[in-house]
């Protein structure tokens, strides 16, 4: 062979590494790469969540039972007050123009009069709290000025999505926390599902009230409340992630390392419990063996990887208003 031969050949499988080393980077950069998980023992909780109000569960204004002038006011908006105390002092229009014409004449008229034309008590028709003073004392009122509100007890009035209603149960724990004292956990037990829907924002949902179990001083009617309902848990359980967990032709698997690392092998799981984010495996593998999740490397760096269909985010079943 002549010089140019060789020559040729030589550019030739130059070309040909060339190729082979491009095709072979670019199979590198796509080929899939895992990312390794145990099964560990932990406690799953699947909660439903919702937003509410805190509301008296009854609301009742005291209004006079006579127009007038009211002359004392005894409580202030905060302190419980029993069925029957007396809460404020109330004139009449009558009563109260004889003592301002009595002032005139000197204290022993004022005297004489108070005297004989006594004032109406307001009382108290129920145990309860003082949530609101609207009027004070020296100021005119009508028979339909609301002097004083109270409240029996404060609830928070939840409004739950149609679709996480059925799992809600009359007695069932719930855990509060409020917008303005976000570090502060009330719990709660549901006292009331509603009957009747109602359409808010095109959403069909039902008021549920929850009952807290102890009412701390600092919560006021109209706070903004968070609240878990606790569905169902289990503790101590062999869980494992979510996106580890797949569903291929009616068979739920992991996959597990083999001897090729780029080839696992698929390991036929039974699962039960999840909240989303974990879930729990009954047979199929014990604590602290591993599973592979496959992620997608790209000449970019890696992407997210897969959604499980056990996944809340991803095509299994749909999780509603669930979280862990």
């Amino acid at each position: 062979m002549n010089r140019k031969t060789w020559m040729g050949i030589g550019v030739a499988l130059a070309i040909v590494g060339i190729l082979f080393g491009v095709h072979w980077r670019i199979r590198q950069q796509h080929a899939p790469t895992f990312r390794t998980v145990r099964v560990t023992r932990g406690d799953l909780h699947v909660t439903v969540l919702a937003t509410g109000t805190i509301q008296p569960q009854n609301r009742l204004e005291l209004k006079p039972p006579i127009a007038g002038r009211t002359e004392d006011i005894l409580v202030e908006e905060g302190p419980s007050v029993q069925k029957g105390q007396i809460l404020a002092w109330m004139s009449s229009t009558e009563r109260a123009a004889l003592l301002d014409a009595a002032r005139a004449k000197g204290p022993e008229e004022v005297a004489h009069w108070e005297e004989l034309y006594k004032p109406t008590p307001l009382i108290a028709p129920i145990d309860g709290t003082v949530i609101a003073r609207n009027v004070e004392p020296g100021q005119s009122v009508t028979a339909s000025d609301a002097v004083l509100v109270l409240s029996d007890r404060l609830i928070v009035k939840v409004q739950v999505d149609e679709t996480d209603i059925g799992q809600i149960q009359l007695d069932q724990y719930a855990r509060i926390t409020l917008d303005a004292y976000p570090g502060e956990t009330i719990e709660g037990r549901v006292d009331h599902i509603a009957y009747e829907a109602k359409t808010v924002n095109n959403v069909t949902i039902y008021e549920v009230d929850v009952l807290p179990v102890r009412v701390p001083p600092f919560m006021r009617s109209g706070m903004t409340a968070n609240v878990t309902f606790l569905i169902e848990h289990k503790e101590g359980v062999l869980v494992l992630p979510s996106e580890a967990v797949r569903q291929d032709h009616g068979q739920v698997t992991i996959l597990v390392p083999d001897r090729s690392p780029r080839h696992p092998r698929p390991q036929e799981v039974v699962t039960g419990l999840t909240d989303g984010k974990n879930i729990e495996l009954l047979s199929g593998a014990s604590e602290g063996d591993a599973a592979l999740i496959p992620t997608m490397r790209s000449a970019r760096g890696s992407s997210p990887p897969p959604a499980s269909p056990f996944s809340p985010f991803g095509r299994g079943p749909r999780q509603g208003g669930r979280s862990n």
